[in-house]
């Protein structure tokens, strides 16, 4: 049976059940293809959470948290963690990872995530996978990192990198664009909740890119221009949020404006916990970052097709992504602080309507086993 290699970064996050489920969806949907599937991550001494003293790669709650998640999505002996040099590891060896890989039909490598010179000229095929479109490729237009050597394809899920109207740099490079995919059996549909939810970052990973001319932020810089929709509409909104301490005033403008604050760990610190909060919800708002809006480059995110696959209608920010998805029904878009009231006041009026019609897109756009076709077939590939 040929085998599918995915890598990327589970145990820099331990708790942060979203973050998982994006790798999951494709570890998952691959295998429900018929393949085989192999999960590289890698944690060094400097990716182990400063609060844990004393602790070792191997000791520390990263290691425990990828162990965990795998044996809960059935992925025990399909999963390689790279401690340290890369010499020792949690899961199977590096040597049959070695071995994996190069009877792999293709290593998919998120954000090039992997690092491993070795293991990467062990895959017959290197494809990197961008999941952030507009951060990388500035970097490498700027001349500021090197990010896409040695990989022979490149795939992404902004649907609008390469075409006209997108500010993401294309180096030159063909790139492919993919959807998000979900599992749907892993997420069915569910009963109506009460509020608008989100999961996520408050600023993430990166920093803000200067490019152009012009500077390309965060979340948190388009969260501030809709920080008063709560007080325009008569629901609920609440954010399971990852927001830093120093972020004092933000978190105090949050409540002041009728934003319920859920501790992200505490509800979604575990993949049926966050499951759980997503088809608990109404509906979801999205708010995103300010890269991928201002860039038009088709961004949609993972966790806004798990609400959609759950017939959780989806209230998402224009990213440019309506191009290459339907909109007005289950999934309803804004631009503007009217818009977004406007777009909540319309779930509300018919939320069974729009429930439906968000599980209609998740099935006919977001399905695990139709993206993951598509891509291979894009590839040319299985």
């Amino acid at each position: 049976m040929t085998t599918v290699a995915i890598s990327g970064s589970i145990a820099q996050r331990p708790r942060r059940a979203g973050h998982a489920w994006v790798f999951l969806s494709y570890l998952l949907g691959f295998r429900g293809l018929g393949f085989e599937v192999l999960f590289l991550d890698r944690l060094d001494a400097g990716m182990v959470d400063a609060n844990e003293s004393g602790a070792s790669a191997r000791s520390s709650r990263g290691a425990r948290w990828l162990v965990e998640t795998m044996r809960a999505a059935g992925l025990e002996d399909a999963y390689c963690l790279l401690l340290g040099d890369g010499l020792e590891t949690v899961g199977i060896s590096r040597g049959e990872a070695l071995a994996r890989l190069a009877g792999a039909e293709l290593l998919l490598d998120f954000n090039g995530f992997l690092g491993d010179e070795e293991l990467l000229a062990a895959a017959r095929r290197r494809v990197y996978l961008d999941i952030d479109p507009g951060f990388a490729q500035m970097w490498d237009d700027l001349g500021l990192a090197d990010p896409f050597a040695g990989y022979d394809d490149f795939v992404t899920v902004g649907a609008n990198v390469g075409a006209g109207g997108c500010a993401v740099p294309t180096g030159g490079r063909r790139w492919i664009p993919t959807r998000q995919p979900v599992v749907l059996e892993r997420w069915p549909r569910a009963a109506p909740g009460r509020a608008f939810t989100s999961v996520g970052s408050w600023r993430g990973p990166f920093e803000p890119v200067e490019h152009g001319g012009r500077s390309y932020g965060l979340r948190v810089h388009e969260f501030r221009r809709f920080a008063g929709l709560p007080g325009l509409v008569d629901a609920p909104f609440e954010l399971a949020l990852d927001i830093d301490d120093e972020d004092v005033a933000d978190r105090r403008l949050l409540r002041e404006d009728r934003w319920g604050l859920a501790d992200p760990e505490r509800v979604a610190g575990d993949l049926d916990s966050y499951r759980s909060y997503v088809q608990g919800s109404m509906a979801e708002i999205a708010i995103a970052k300010e890269m991928y809006v201002a860039t038009r480059g088709g961004w949609f995110s993972d966790r806004s097709a798990s609400y959609l696959a759950s017939g959780k209608p989806v209230l998402a920010q224009d990213t440019g992504f309506g191009d290459s998805l339907p909109s007005g029904e289950g999934l309803l878009t804004f631009s503007t602080l009217e818009e977004a009231r406007a777009g909540a006041e319309e779930i509300g009026r018919d939320l069974p309507r729009h429930s439906a019609a968000a599980r209609a897109i998740a099935e006919e756009f977001f399905a695990s086993e139709r993206v993951l076709a598509e891509l291979l077939e894009a590839l040319d590939a299985g």
